[in-house]
């Protein structure tokens, strides 16, 4: 595992299979590529997590989801852009461009695009959206501590990029888009 600052992990790394565990808005992430499938499978490992459940993906601006807005609706396009970038998590109708195994069994792909400057400067860097789950096994709290981190998962990562949380506490709220259920509150761990 190497501490490294986003130079250090790099686009062909990300691409090749790299993951890495990163800052975000209110808790440590754990991220890769979402185009390789390796990377997201050794993510769902390290969670002990299922790929049934599915995992979101982060983008440092609206412009990289384009793909997966076409089809959206005004007042969907419309509640996005007054969303982000924010700490909120929306459910969108999935219309065949995300993988199974980022979609899990669900019918829609979970999108957020973060006002944290060390995503959008991963997300820039890899020239799109990268997976994002919290930093944590499944069942435990996500780390809140670039030390926490290291500890819970030294060995089982590539990089963390250094940086600090910015300042919401817990992870992002989850909405579904078409419903306006919100499945997970504001800073809920």
């Amino acid at each position: 595992m190497i501490r490294a600052q986003t130079g250090g992990c790099n686009r062909q790394a990300l691409l090749s299979g790299a993951v890495i565990a990163y800052p975000t808005e209110g808790v440590w992430g754990l991220g890769c590529s979402p185009a390789c499938e390796q990377a997201v499978m050794r993510i769902l490992r390290i969670k002990q997590r299922s790929v049934k459940q599915g995992l979101i993906l982060v983008a440092g601006s609206i412009d990289q989801f384009a793909p997966f807005l076409e089809g959206l609706n005004q007042d969907q396009l419309q509640r996005l852009q007054l969303s982000w970038p924010g700490p909120v998590t929306f459910l969108v109708p999935d219309r065949g461009v995300s993988p199974d195994f980022i979609r899990g069994d669900h019918a829609t792909v979970a999108l957020r695009v973060s006002a944290h400057p060390v995503v959008q400067s991963l997300c820039q860097m890899l020239g799109g959206p990268m997976v994002s789950t919290s930093a944590n096994r499944s069942g435990e709290l996500a780390a809140i501590s670039e030390s926490a981190v290291a500890e819970q998962f030294a060995g089982e990562v590539d990089f963390i990029v250094p940086g600090a949380l910015g300042g919401q506490a817990g992870p992002s709220e989850i909405i579904d888009l078409v419903t306006g259920q919100v499945l997970r509150p504001q800073g809920a761990r």
